[in-house]
């Protein structure tokens, strides 16, 4: 496996408990995945990126963690980590695991022992103002990121009641996870997805906000409970940890800052290898927005000398075939969106699914969701159950091939014609787009920093780096385009006439130069 892997990988990403189910139960895991490696090898990934599968009560999918060294029962056991992380190996695919270092379950023991009075520096206690929490701040779940315990102090969750946050300002709190994070690098595991690594550090006295929006990061700085300075210097200590170990394992942040300029941050020498670029996956399907991304992703990276990444859909946002319009519109900005994703420097993550062209599901019934954020909004928002429907592996079968039995959440009956059997033999289905797409990329791979825009018809993406060239037609009719000759990838069919080609809109190609 080559060095300076991830500058340039495909990761994708498994919400396990809605990838494959080995048992029967209805839930996705860590077996179901290793029976389906074999999809992800043929896809071509570099490397999986798996949710979190430890002990876990399930408050919120198992981002509460009751025990950070332990697989829970529903997912399996330690050995099947070591099994997994073995074939993978042998397919040449690393393995990235999720890490929740916010925040711990309620069940966790430390949690336990602080409402029994024992260790509660390790969390955020505070006495209230009168009957009222410490401060104004606000859950993303919504409501007050405080709850009262029997005493009448208060502990802070930004996000679920059940999820309190940890204090890393306690030395034995970091300890503790530099710790976990040896346990699981001596499984094998080739880095880490770090959840929430902008929110482990508040800012001191943990002051008010003051306004009613307090979850937009709005202008450049950051918020009192997110982004503060105090976070890099933990993640420099981690940097050490996984840098002590062979074969180049990694630390990815899921890090929600104002700026690309501040993600940026994450990313210097020392610290994080790659940081989500959250601010690519929320532009709009317009030449500006993307445009104007990609020129401030590239040139906030380039100080650190890091890669910047691309993604456009995980567990956590509206699948983006929706997003984009739905139904054959949003499948054909899809596909030309991935063609424009792999075509720029830097690595590219995907979320299962969406190689099948799958989209939100927007109506499962309310009885159903299981998403925290369904019950703390009070029924006013439907959280993000949609974008995690168990995938359809065949066309028929109680859970179209995703287990024996039901699945945890239920999948639209015209997914059959959407699952991994049915379209891996029609050449042109999504699926069979992606395994074409990202085979170009690793035979015509574009290795350098940068690229060079050209200038084209309105509303036309065009860009050169290292030998091959990719227009994207963002605008609503066809566009002229000299014709290329020695065409790689078309997202979608294009034509030529009297030696030009006719590119259609909401179609992207690649062309060698």
């Amino acid at each position: 496996m080559s060095q300076d892997w991830w500058r340039h990988a495909v990761i994708y990403q498994v919400y396990v408990r809605s990838f494959a189910d080995s048992n029967g139960d209805g839930v996705g895991d860590l077996p179901g995945i290793r029976s389906r490696l074999p999809h992800l090898r043929d896809l071509g990934v570099d490397a999986v990126w798996i949710t979190p599968f430890y002990a876990s009560p399930m408050a919120d999918g198992g981002y509460d963690v009751a025990d950070y060294r332990a697989v829970d029962p529903q997912f399996g056991e330690l050995d099947d980590v070591r099994e997994l992380v073995a074939d993978a190996h042998a397919a040449g695919i690393r393995v990235i695991v999720d890490i929740v270092p916010n925040h711990s379950s309620d069940q966790h023991a430390w949690f336990q022992e602080a409402l029994a009075g024992r260790g509660r520096e390790r969390y955020i206690f505070r006495e209230g103002v009168g009957d009222e929490p410490p401060n104004d701040w606000e859950s993303v779940f919504g409501g007050p990121a405080w709850t009262r315990v029997a005493d009448g102090s208060w502990y802070l969750h930004l996000f679920a009641p059940e999820q309190p946050d940890l204090n890393w300002e306690l030395p034995e709190v970091r300890a503790e996870f530099r710790d976990v994070l040896r346990f699981w690098l001596d499984l094998g595991v080739d880095g880490f997805r770090v959840d929430v690594a902008h929110g482990m550090v508040k800012a001191p006295g943990l002051p008010d906000i003051g306004h009613a929006d307090q979850l937009k990061l709005l202008g450049t700085e950051p918020l009192p409970f997110f982004d503060q300075d105090g976070v890099h210097e933990i993640h420099r200590e981690w940097r050490a940890v996984v840098d002590s170990y062979p074969g180049e394992r990694v630390l990815v942040a899921e890090a929600w800052t104002p700026s690309a300029e501040r993600t940026a941050m994450y990313l210097r020498p020392d610290e994080m290898h790659q940081a989500f670029n959250f601010h690519y996956l929320t532009a709009e399907w317009n030449f500006e927005a993307l445009r104007s991304v990609i020129d401030s992703s590239l040139a906030a990276v380039a100080p650190v000398g890091a890669p910047t990444t691309w993604v456009l859909s995980n567990h956590d946002v509206q699948r983006h075939v929706t997003r984009y319009g739905g139904g054959e519109t949003g499948v054909r900005r899809a596909r030309a969106a991935l063609a424009l994703m792999l075509a720029l420097p830097g690595s590219v993550y995907l979320y299962q699914g969406e190689e099948l062209g799958l989209p939100e599901v927007l109506d499962l019934p309310d009885e159903v969701l299981q998403d925290p954020m369904w019950e703390r909004s009070g029924h006013t928002e439907r959280g993000r159950d949609g974008c995690r429907v168990p995938l359809p592996w065949t066309a028929t079968g109680p859970s179209l091939g995703f287990g024996t039995g039901g699945s945890w959440l239920p999948q639209p009956a015209d997914w059959a014609k959407l699952s991994v059997e049915t379209q891996a033999g029609d050449q042109d289905s999504m699926l069979s787009f992606y395994r074409n797409a990202l085979r170009v990329r690793r035979e015509h791979p574009a290795v350098g920093a940068g690229l060079t825009w050209v200038d084209g018809p309105a509303d036309v993406l065009w860009f050169e780096r290292d030998g091959v060239a990719c227009a994207v037609n963002l605008s609503g009719s066809v566009v002229e385009l000299p014709d290329p000759g020695s065409v790689l990838l078309a997202s979608s069919y294009y034509g030529v006439r009297d030696g030009q080609l006719l590119l259609p809109p909401d179609t992207a190609l690649w062309w060698k130069l």
